[in-house]
């Protein structure tokens, strides 16, 4: 997803095409939306529906596309690199957006002599790891998940839409540990039952065999989780061995500056779920297009610096609306801090808001989309809070800092995050003859990212067209 938007950005710098560019994908497909795969194995959407740059677009900007070639090797003093069939292809300049690849652990079963997965082991990871999945559907009567991450719920809520009987097995004490504290993933834990979900919290799994009531995962407390299909989600590592090989600086991911240059090679540059910034390792899409269109400045007027990017997860399950930002797990005794909370389990909501100094620094946005717009904006643009706190929770509140409505939100509020699109342009495209969703995200990307947004988009553009034109009115949110 990285690679291709940095094409994007940089052709669109590029009116007189100075640069020749050749684009190696080790995947057969073309880019695609990997932020959806949920929505596909939900059945929501289909493959054809999350591609984002379709391949016809290359040709027509001059832009080389060669899918299924996996790079081998960086040559760095000859500027060229090697692919697995053995053809050398120079550069002037390197830029890697390899991404990450799925971490599976060293639990017994999980992987063949061979080095393969087991025949019933899934990772979920990628286009070809989504169809493998859908194809296995018709003789899977019950999954385990393995991981209570973003992705693990997200594929499990996928598999639950499906009819399938999941279970997630998860060790921490809560789900999304990294993103919510102690009652928030209590109240997601309850939703996700609620829809189908089972989930069992504190579990080591110990081997995954055949047992005498067939296939399972066997956990550190002997217990035995029925499974004819174990997903596994424990979480991604960069890949950085070809950096690694061509002795670039590595961390946790290729060390960059604050050109996105590799601070080893300043011919080398590195993007996406692969880059270190800042001692920080981004694996969310917006931080992946933010550093696509600084580099792409960089190339082509050499002015722009990336300064890290603020982080805002969103839980892409059907059924469950959540976002999470900045830092939530605080102290609540801290003096200089304000901690607004409310919480109601039977419905699945939990919100919680951390202010300092007047600003939103972090907050959990569970169950309440009313209001996740406005903590979102505040959060982005480090913006004054309201007077009434109550406003951050509860729509409708007169101090609310901004309407609720996403019909009613000013033109410079940002209305896709992923993309940076603000009400404003929604409304130009409005002007220009956007009848549907699909056509404000032809012109302006809104909603292509992870699609959280698509209600809101919607929302502003049925108020911003005359009442005697038809636009869509009801929306379905992908999973």
């Amino acid at each position: 997803m990285a690679g291709a938007r940095f094409v994007q950005e940089l052709r669109a710098r590029d009116p007189r095409r100075r640069f020749e560019i050749t684009v190696l994908g080790a995947e057969r497909e073309a880019a695609y939306n990997r932020v959806l795969l949920s929505s596909v194995l939900a059945g929501s959407l289909t493959p054809a529906e999350i591609e984002t740059v379709p391949s016809a677009w290359y040709a027509a900007e001059d832009v080389e596309l060669r899918t299924g070639i996996e790079v081998a090797m960086v040559d760095r003093r000859r500027r060229r690199v090697l692919t697995s069939g053995g053809e050398h292809i120079g550069y002037d300049r390197l830029v890697l957006a390899t991404g990450s690849r799925a971490w599976v652990p060293p639990i017994d079963g999980l992987v063949r002599d061979d080095g393969e997965l087991d025949e019933d082991v899934v990772v979920f990871r990628t286009l070809s790891d989504c169809r493998a999945m859908l194809a296995r559907l018709g003789r899977v009567r019950r999954a385990v998940v393995l991981g209570g991450g973003l992705l693990g719920l997200e594929a499990a809520r996928g598999l639950a839409g499906r009819g399938v009987e999941v279970e997630v097995v998860h060790p921490a004490d809560r789900l999304m540990e990294r993103q919510l504290d102690l009652d928030a993933g209590r109240v997601l834990a309850r939703t996700l039952r609620s829809l189908g979900v089972r989930v069992r919290l504190g579990a080591q799994a110990v081997s995954y065999d055949e047992g005498p009531c067939g296939r399972g995962l066997v956990l550190d407390d002997g217990a035995r989780v029925p499974a004819d299909l174990l997903v596994v989600a424990c979480g991604v590592r960069p890949n950085t061995g070809l950096a690694a090989a061509a002795r670039l600086k590595i961390g946790r991911a290729i060390v960059v500056d604050d050109r996105l240059t590799s601070v080893t090679d300043p011919l080398i540059h590195a993007i996406g779920e692969c880059a270190q910034h800042a001692e920080q390792v981004y694996g969310l899409v917006a931080p992946a297009w933010e550093q696509a269109a600084v580099l792409a400045d960089v190339l082509t007027d050499g002015t722009a610096r990336y300064a890290g990017s603020q982080v805002v997860t969103r839980l892409k399950a059907a059924d469950v609306d959540l976002a999470a930002m900045g830092d939530t797990d605080v102290d609540d005794l801290d003096e200089e801090l304000e901690v607004l909370r409310f919480a109601d389990p039977a419905r699945g909501t939990y919100q919680k808001i951390v202010i300092r100094d007047e600003r939103v620094t972090g907050a959990i946005m569970l169950g309440g989309p009313e209001t996740v717009g406005t903590v979102t904006q505040l959060f982005d643009r480090a913006a004054l809070v309201p007077l009434d706190r109550r406003a951050l929770i509860f729509p409708g509140v007169s101090d609310a800092g901004g309407p609720s409505d996403p019909a009613d939100l000013p033109d410079d509020h940002t209305v896709c995050r992923c993309n940076g699109v603000s009400c404003g342009r929604v409304r130009e495209a409005a002007e220009a003859g956007a009848r549907s969703v699909a056509d404000v995200a032809a012109t302006t990307r809104a909603t292509t990212g992870c699609g959280g947004c698509r209600a809101d988009v919607a929302a502003v553009l049925a108020a911003a067209r005359p009442a005697d034109r038809a636009v869509e009115a009801t929306v379905e949110v992908p999973a």
